[in-house]
């Protein structure tokens, strides 16, 4: 795919979703607020390291590219997750896979309220057949302590935890409701209009109906339930009531994502996976390694993987780390990182150029080296990434490095006893 094909697409700067396909197979799904200058950053020089290998061979694999604009970055957010839902592209490998991923939630109670809550925190409390709509998570039991969820009052995934909450935000300006927070902050909440007069609770009920279409992506269907709404209340003389019906259409009309727009650029800056290796041991004995994960900054604890080193009978640390990259790596079906990251120096980092070259990966690693009391004192490698994600790097180095003296210990003590 080239340029050329590029301008002849005449993608216009609106927000919206993006496709790559081949041929009818849609490869890829992407949000943007700009979909012109987001598709053509597709293309420019530095692709590998603003988006990673996966998303080089995407590129390389579509023939065509189709887009849908939205009314806001906001529809665009929500767009996204429906129809990655619906139909789980190859290449959106993190939100097939990745648990710590965010749902929204509407509570079944009386006056149920909107949460967020991650895939892990859902996945021992949603009904099993909730599965259906996400495959890669398992779900068990069927209350949130004693609250129910319905499987029609669950969206997503949602890919960045960070934007999703400011999507909310915005949403409950239009819509307000109750949250998991409420009951600790309902005079503030009220005072700022978060939570409407909860004597009615029939409007109450009405706003929940309309944020539920809204994740379900029929903004014409609220448009048409709150007209009507509106109608009805200035015939019963409820003109308070048809007032606020009134602002909330207005509200729908003008969408104020300003901050959801910042969020949307400073989120595609930043997206990046970062994996961390670390090896532990005493003389050699009870030899193990770790991988830890950081994305977008926060640390992924249902990706990390444990690994007892198995080809060193020594205290060889090089080795160690070449033998759990090595094993790393052949489970093609885990999301590979746009950074590794190794503790140690220009050895460490040799080891796992060496891995990567002999799988025919070009994915950039770095190393933490450490001073005589094991704090950060330089980056090595890339100077580039160094700079550029230094907080992710000794973020995700500090968590391998107490990941995997916590493994280490775990094993000593279990050998121990035997």
């Amino acid at each position: 795919m080239k340029n050329d094909y590029i301008k002849k697409l005449k993608i216009p700067d609106k927000s919206g979703v993006y496709f790559f396909k081949r041929n009818k197979q849609i490869l890829y799904i992407g949000k943007a607020t700009s979909l012109r200058d987001r598709v053509k950053s597709y293309f420019g020089k530095d692709l590998i390291e603003t988006r990673g290998p996966i998303l080089v061979d995407m590129v390389f694999q579509a023939s065509t590219i189709d887009f849908q604009t939205t009314d806001s970055v906001l529809e665009a957010v929500i767009l996204e997750a429906n129809l990655i839902k619906k139909h789980q592209p190859k290449y959106n490998t993190k939100e097939k896979s990745d648990k710590s991923f965010n749902f929204i939630c509407i509570t079944k109670e009386e006056l149920p309220r909107v949460l967020i809550l991650r895939g892990k925190e859902l996945q021992d409390r949603v009904p099993s057949n909730f599965s259906s709509l996400h495959p890669s998570l398992e779900y068990k039991g069927g209350t949130l302590g004693k609250l129910k969820i319905e499987r029609n009052s669950i969206f997503g995934p949602y890919t960045s935890g960070t934007q999703l909450r400011e999507a909310v935000k915005i949403i409950r300006r239009i819509f307000p409701f109750l949250d998991e927070k409420s009951k600790n902050y309902m005079e503030f909440y009220k005072q700022i209009n978060l939570v409407p007069d909860l004597d009615d609770r029939k409007m109450y009920l009405q706003n929940i109906i309309n944020i539920k279409l809204f994740f379900a992506g029929k903004k014409p269907q609220i448009f048409k339930n709150l007209k009507k709404e509106m109608k009805q209340y200035a015939k019963n003389r409820e003109f308070e009531k048809a007032g606020e019906i009134k602002r909330q259409i207005f509200a729908l009309q003008h969408i104020n994502d300003i901050a959801l727009l910042k969020n949307d650029i400073q989120l595609n800056k930043n997206s990046f996976r970062i994996e961390a290796y670390d090896i532990a041991h005493m003389g050699g004995k009870n030899m193990v390694g770790v991988m830890t994960v950081v994305e977008d900054g926060e640390v992924v604890k249902s990706e990390y993987k444990k690994f007892k080193v198995k080809t060193q009978t020594n205290a060889n640390d090089t080795g160690a780390l070449a033998e759990i990259v090595e094993r790393r790596l052949k489970h093609k079906e885990w999301v590979f990182p746009h950074l590794i990251v190794v503790d140690g120096g220009m050895a460490q980092i040799h080891v796992a150029e060496g891995i990567l070259s002999a799988f025919n990966l070009n994915i950039p690693v770095v190393s933490v080296l450490k001073d005589e009391r094991h704090k950060p004192k330089d980056i090595m490698g890339d100077k580039n990434f160094g700079v550029k994600y230094k907080k992710e790097i000794l973020l995700a180095n500090s968590e391998a490095h107490r990941f995997a003296i916590a493994y280490h210990k775990k094993m000593r003590n279990k050998n121990f006893l035997i």
